[in-house]
């Protein structure tokens, strides 16, 4: 059960915690899985990828092509302005429901 509740969690946050992470710098696929995997929210590429898709059909993403001299050229991803506006949202929303959970769990 506690494995099921900690993975609708983790499911919750993690397109905000992906927007932080390109937030901060462009970011390639696995450069975004290996961020996520530092902080122990443990993502495959192949859950990535459609969240990525579908965050750049909703306008939050753009992307560029770049070469790579270790195979095929790379898509880096970065926050479009819609992007940085909802960032700025989720950022308000997580703070408070942070605090909130801190009252209720601190009582």
């Amino acid at each position: 059960m506690i494995d099921n509740i900690k993975s609708q969690m983790r499911k919750g946050i993690l397109e905000f915690c992906i927007l932080s992470v390109i937030d901060r710098q462009e970011a390639y696929t696995s450069d975004i899985v290996e961020r996520l995997k530092q902080a122990n929210l443990l993502v495959v590429e192949g859950t990535l990828y459609p969240l990525l898709s579908r965050l750049k059909n909703n306008g939050l993403l753009s992307y560029r092509w770049q070469e790579s001299q270790d195979g095929p050229p790379r898509k880096y991803f970065c926050l479009t302005t819609e992007g940085k506006s909802l960032l700025d949202q989720l950022r308000v929303e997580w703070n408070s429901i942070y605090q909130s959970i801190q009252t209720i769990t601190q009582a």
